[in-house]
């Protein structure tokens, strides 16, 4: 893994988290406990501040950043960020699924119990309410998330990448 200090600040990370070796994560980046980024995933904390709950998964190749001195980024707790998704200076609450080659784009907030479908693009200032699920591009709302989502999709990918990185450490 790469890990780098930028401008003073270091990267910190909580309890039981996997960072896979090609994984980069750059300066001012906080993430909680059971945090998992995988491989060639980039999270880069260098012109704002990042910071993640517990239970963040950031799937391979996916990119976190921020807009310089404008947008950080925050997510929250039990979120997938999909294969090669953008996250940029935007707010994902708790309980999101970020699907995979999605964009959510500066100063978005994706509220609790949410999807982005795979391949949506979150324009700039999008307010995605808590329980729907936006597809498209630009990204609109399609239906609500049910409580068979909830649990089948958005709990279930969170449980298993924690599952999956625990097969990692056991080989460290």
């Amino acid at each position: 893994m790469i890990v780098k200090k930028v401008n003073g600040k270091v990267p910190r990370m909580g309890e039981d988290c996997f960072i896979a070796e090609n994984a980069v994560i750059i300066g001012d980046v906080e993430m909680g406990n059971q945090c998992s980024v995988w491989f060639n995933a980039v999270i880069r904390g260098d012109v704002h501040y990042i910071k993640m709950g517990n239970k963040v998964n950031v799937q391979d190749g996916a990119v976190i950043h921020a807009t310089y001195q404008k947008s950080p980024t925050n997510i929250g707790n039990n979120v997938s960020i999909g294969h090669n998704a953008i996250v940029h200076g935007c707010t994902i609450q708790d309980n999101v699924l970020v699907g995979m080659g999605s964009i959510v784009m500066d100063d978005c907030v994706v509220e609790s119990n949410s999807i982005i479908a795979a391949g949506a693009v979150v324009t700039k200032n999008t307010r995605i309410e808590a329980g729907s699920i936006y597809a498209g591009v630009p990204a609109k709302k399609v239906k609500d998330v049910s409580q068979e989502l909830i649990s089948g999709e958005i709990d279930r990918i969170a449980d298993n990448y924690v599952k999956y990185s625990g097969w990692f450490k056991e080989e460290e």
